[in-house]
């Protein structure tokens, strides 16, 4: 007979009379107890054919006969069914049924879900089932079916959960199903590691009930209820270096942040108390191989603040927390430890601290794509409970995690759950049962673990750990704690949430029940640690006492920095003529078989002719001669938004497809003798979670020239929150530098009103400090310049972000083009003087100052008429931040009979430049001559939704600009 043949036997059982039957079940329920109590014969039976029950019902044996041809029992196949979709249902939902609320609440739930009777079993009949039959993975101690319900309710039901029936991946799926059922992930800790984490819990707890008593009401956003996220950091970090992470990336709001900084990142005690007293101690060099706790002039809260740690050789563990004695054994640095600064905005930083990582893996130093490597870096990510299905940047960034151009190969997030947003419970915060459910959508399996239990904790990260290392993606902790106080230590919590609070004011911290724990076991002893508690509270007091001592009896900010304050026009950016025209034949020769698109392949060709004399340059060729030479001088270039391969307006072409394969080619990775990647991509639908992470990757990639273009200027508007709080003030809050440049296309060609204004006025009510420049150009040859000039201020003290309000309509337009000359010869220039007015000055009576399209619509008008104005000349203002003041005041004073300066621009009045430029242009005006707007009155919306209209009122402006009228 075959070795894999089904055979179908008659069942022993239906010989015996009803009378022997009730007998035999008799003695089977002996069997089942003690099977050497019953007959031999008997028990042979039992053993290969099971229950008699199951001759209650139809009957097959089903059994893959070995080569010794026996043959195996019979099952009841509806009652094996049933025990395999219980066994399933307890995977998928035992979650529910396990304790990971420490404090006690967990969800309602219909546990008949998981009853025998919803399956038509019961204890008797699950005996009957050999487990391997329905578990063929079952451990050996497993021996039936009633064995495989027990032992998986009891495994996921204690205070640890899993949620993985969401992922589809089969092979993944398997692998989360062995390290959980073998129990792989779960580390058996020694006696000394058990003691060292309840040191761990112990000193986290003591510096934080130092803080709450000495600092009465001053907040500080204390981490307890959530205490074991420092020891989980620790092994997870350890793990990392270990397996060879070069940097380890660490994401979180303020939540714990004090803590984190204190025993993670080593900040000093002493600068942390110092903060708090404002103590002058921020000059102070940090100890413990801890550093980059940088500054900016402004400063920011503490519980912001971001560092960064280097993590050495020759420490007895990868990662020491800060005990306050110094420790010579430095070596080799292994690691790097950084924490993102972090604003209010609570869930900003993700895509931030995502950007650091990518940065942080891709080597740049040679032509084409860079090359990542997923191992040399990895982030950890910590998430409030309230924020995280709460704020849409979260999804976002989620969202990135698979993408090509965005992947850090798995993140390990973290959500501090303390089950309430300031004062608003779950219940008017998601729509979801879990905090953590968000994260389904995009596969991620989900661990839930109850914060009292630090052991479960610590295989929870375990198991993430490998999960990630193994699969290279992200894998979510939910952290089910709680919040010891209010929101913020100042925040009476009690008045919205008593009965919660009043659970929370009589549980004791994770310290106290672990202690209890480990005293029980006599691993340790009330003596020994009363002694250590005490130890940490005078080392902390005598800290707090010497910083009381040093308190500034006046506060002092910092200076603004005397080299941001420089000019950069003595950057030179021209390159030469025949250098050019190399780089440019260079980017028009693709592959002899790569087959282009026949009409792009034309308009291509175009180029080639492109730097001859006398010809001109469009938008689209300057640029790509821009990013050609910077990438020969050795610059890096990295290039994201949406369609930014194409161009949303079909300028660019940096990839080309071809059309019989579908294969891609960038010219930009072929040209000779260049050492420096040229990385671009499109990015998904996303503004807020892609400008973050472009930010984050030039922040940590500083040499780079990281690009993002929005699709259409308004587009930006959903970034707003990173503009605000990281690309401005990142300088001024944590020394934070940035050469980051912003693409928004903007110009008024009746397109709507999402569709025309890049919102020019936000960006300059921004400005300060130079914090950035703002440039809306007119031509190739600046935006040439002006990206040669921010590539070489990269890496430097004057460095800072660039936005260019780019054009649309201009990109092909024959009056927004240059010479090569303009090129191989010329400079960024602040202010470009139309070449069609002003050649007489003594007649000159108007100056028409205006930025961006306005002036090549103007220009165009100028150009038709019979007869040129010459009471009227035009100024351009290609860079409205820093504002021009010398050179204009300098224009400006060379026309003796100058009678008015107008503004003229395409915006509504309350919008576009008008409010930053007025102060500014009256500042430097000369004497007797007057200001005046002309433009679109104050609008509500951006731009009319009507072609006609459109046109209609852009005629009337120019037509207002060009008519003498005084």
């Amino acid at each position: 007979m075959p070795a894999n043949e089904t055979l179908e036997k008659r069942n022993p059982w239906q010989s015996f009379s009803r009378l022997n039957l009730g007998y035999v079940d008799e003695q089977y329920d002996k069997y089942l107890e003690e099977p050497d109590s019953v007959d031999p014969t008997l028990r042979e039976l039992f053993d290969k054919w099971g229950s008699p029950d199951s001759l209650d019902q139809d009957q097959i044996t089903v059994q893959r006969i070995g080569e010794d041809q026996s043959v195996g029992p019979a099952f009841d196949l509806n009652q094996v069914v049933g025990a395999v979709r219980l066994a399933e249902r307890i995977r998928a939902y035992g979650h529910l049924l396990a304790h990971v609320n420490p404090l006690g609440e967990n969800h309602e739930v219909e546990t008949h879900l998981m009853d025998l009777a919803a399956f038509n079993l019961s204890p008797k009949k699950l005996k009957a089932i050999p487990s391997r039959v329905i578990w063929p993975e079952a451990p050996d101690d497993v021996q039936n079916a009633l064995d495989v319900v027990n032992y998986l309710r009891q495994l996921y039901s204690q205070s640890i959960a899993y949620e993985f029936s969401h992922v589809p991946d089969l092979e993944e799926k398997k692998w989360l199903n062995e390290m959980i059922e073998r129990k792989r992930f779960q580390n058996q800790l020694t006696d000394q590691e058990k003691k060292d984490l309840l040191k761990q819990l112990t000193k986290v707890e003591t510096f934080e009930h130092f803080l709450h008593k000495t600092f009465v009401g001053q907040k500080r956003f204390s981490i307890e209820g959530v205490d074991v996220l420092v020891p989980m950091l620790d092994k997870i970090i350890q793990y990392g270096v270990r397996d060879g992470a070069r940097q380890i990336m660490i994401g979180m709001a303020h939540r714990g942040r004090l803590s984190v900084l204190a025993h993670i990142l080593g900040k000093p005690y002493e600068k942390i108390l110092a903060e708090f007293v404002h103590a002058p101690i921020k000059s102070m060099v940090p100890s413990e191989g801890s550093k980059g706790i940088n500054y900016g002039w402004t400063g920011d809260v503490k519980y912001h603040l971001g560092a960064a740690r280097s993590i050495e050789e020759g420490h007895q563990k990868y990662l020491l927390q800060y005990t306050g004695e110094k420790n010579e054994a430095h070596g080799e640095v292994r690691a790097t430890l950084t924490m993102a600064n972090n604003p209010s905005h609570l869930e900003a930083v993700d895509p931030v601290i995502e950007g650091y990582t990518r940065a942080a893996q891709d080597n740049r130093s040679k032509e084409g794509y860079p090359d990542q490597n997923t191992e040399k870096a990895f982030t950890i990510m910590i998430h409030g409970d309230a924020a995280f299905p709460g704020e849409g940047v979260v999804s976002e960034t989620l969202n990135l995690s698979r993408l090509k151009g965005f992947n850090t190969g798995g993140t390990i997030h973290i959500i501090a759950n303390n089950q309430l947003g300031f004062t608003t419970d779950h219940r008017d915060g998601r729509s979801t049962a879990y905090a953590s459910d968000l994260a389904k959508g995009f596969e991620v399996p989900i661990v839930h673990v109850n914060a009292d239990d630090p052991e479960a904790c610590l295989s929870a990260i375990y198991l993430a750990y490998e999960y990630r290392r193994t699969f290279h993606k992200d894998f979510l902790i939910d952290l089910c704690g709680y919040r010891r106080y209010g929101h913020n230590e100042s925040d009476d919590p009690s008045a919205t949430q008593p009965i919660l609070y009043r659970k929370i004011n009589n549980h004791p911290t994770a310290a106290a029940i672990y202690r209890k724990k480990l005293e029980e076991k006599g691993l340790v002893t009330s003596r020994e640690l009363d002694s250590y508690q005490k130890h940490l509270q005078e080392k902390l007091q005598t800290i707090y006492n010497e910083s009381r001592e040093q308190k500034s009896k006046e506060i002092r900010e910092k200076p603004f920095p005397e080299k941001l304050a420089e000019p950069l026009d003595y950057i030179e950016t021209k390159v030469p003529i025949g250098e050019l025209k190399d780089l440019n034949q260079q980017m028009l020769n693709w592959p002899e078989h790569f087959h282009v698109y026949p009409k792009l392949a034309r308009i291509l060709k175009r180029r080639k002719t492109a730097l001859n004399g006398g010809n001109k340059i469009d938008w689209g060729t300057g640029e790509a001669l821009a990013f050609a030479s910077i990438l020969k001088d050795g610059t890096p270039i990295r290039f994201t938004g949406q369609d930014v391969e194409r161009g949303t307006f079909a300028h660019r072409h940096a990839v080309l497809h071809d059309v019989e394969t579908g294969a891609t080619y960038s010219p930009f990775h072929h040209l000779k003798d260049v050492r420096a990647s040229f990385d671009i991509h499109n990015s998904p639908l996303s503004e807020t979670a892609v400008i973050g992470f472009e930010y984050g990757y030039n922040v940590f990639a500083p040499e780079t020239l990281v690009i993002w273009e929005a699709q259409f200027g308004d587009f930006a508007n959903v970034g707003q929150v990173i503009f605000d709080q990281f690309v401005t003030a990142g300088r001024a809050k944590w020394g934070q530098k940035s050469g980051f440049v912003m693409l928004l296309p903007h110009g008024y060609e009746g397109m709507g009103p999402e569709h025309s204004s890049g919102r020019l006025e936000r960006f300059l009510q921004l400005s300060a400090e130079n914090n950035w420049t703002v440039a809306n150009l007119t031509t190739p040859a600046q935006y040439f310049h002006i990206l040669r000039r921010q590539a070489a201020i990269l890496n430097t003290d004057v460095v800072r972000p660039l936005v260019i309000l780019s054009p649309k309509s201009l990109l092909r337009h024959p009056k927004a083009a240059s010479s090569p000359a303009d090129l191989s010869e010329g400079h960024f220039q602040s202010v470009l003087e139309e070449p069609l007015t002003g050649d007489q000055p003594d007649k000159v009576e108007r100056i028409v100052l205006c930025s961006g399209k306005v002036a090549v619509d103007l220009a165009v008008e100028i150009e038709t008429q019979s007869s040129r104005p010459d009471w009227l000349h035009v100024l351009r203002v290609e860079e409205l931040y820093p504002f021009p003041e010398q050179q204009l005041s300098r224009l400006l004073n060379q026309y003796p009979n100058l009678k008015e300066v107008v503004w003229l621009q395409e915006e509504p009045k309350n919008m576009g430049a008008w409010s930053y430029v007025e102060l500014r242009i009256r500042k430097i005006i000369p004497a007797g001559a007057g200001l005046r707007y002309i433009g679109r009155p104050e609008r509500s919306s951006p731009a009319t939704g009507e072609p006609e209209f459109h046109k209609k009122e852009q005629k009337r402006i120019i037509a207002e600009t060009l008519h003498k009228d005084f």
